[in-house]
């Protein structure tokens, strides 16, 4: 839905980028763990997601007014994710720590990209309005999240399950300050004070 925001006005106008540079950053490091493990779930819907993700950045790029701190994000990350890739590569040889180690890294990463939409959150409580907050990808992170966790319970797998349940506590954050603050909610608060 916010692509289609995008699309639609033409603008980035209340939508932030950071969340899905993360998220991109953290299906290519997903990608390279399941390719790893040869998990083909792992490898399918990271490469999915990475795409998709690749594809936001650069229609939010396309219609960013102010595009060199978008494209610095967007270097800073890449160059993270390449010496990550180089590290676990170059350095570390046998395959069983390669892993772990990887595993660690998106850990880390996921909860990361989990957090990060919630950078918004003294904004949203001072101003009591969720406008900043986007309500289809609070959804869709709670069921990613659920669906991660459950994935790797039954895969026995800490690295996919631990970093997936701060997701879904992040989520259920949003939706309570989506129920505290709807959106309508600072309209008609304006409204009566002028």
């Amino acid at each position: 839905s916010d692509l289609r925001q995008m699309l639609l006005t033409q603008s980035v106008e209340n939508i932030q980028v950071l969340p899905f540079l993360t998220t991109d950053v953290n299906n290519l490091s997903w990608l390279g763990y399941g390719c790893l493990k040869q998990d083909w779930t792992l490898i399918a819907v990271n490469a999915v997601g990475a795409a998709l993700q690749t594809l936001y950045i650069l229609v939010y790029l396309y219609y960013s007014p102010s595009k060199g701190p978008v494209v610095l994000r967007s270097l800073l990350l890449l160059l993270v994710l390449v010496i990550g890739y180089g590290y676990f590569t170059l350095l570390v040889g046998d395959s069983r720590t390669q892993l772990t180690q990887l595993g660690l890294f998106c850990s880390i990463f996921t909860i990361t990209m989990y957090l990060s939409p919630l950078v918004d959150l003294a904004k949203v409580l001072r101003s009591r309005s969720t406008r900043c907050l986007s309500f289809p990808l609070t959804l869709s992170t709670f069921l990613a999240s659920t669906s991660w966790t459950l994935y790797g319970l039954q895969l026995r797998d800490p690295y996919i399950t631990v970093p997936n349940v701060p997701g879904i506590v992040t989520s259920a954050v949003r939706f309570w300050l989506f129920w505290r603050y709807p959106v309508g909610q600072d309209k008609a608060h304006r409204a009566l004070h002028t």
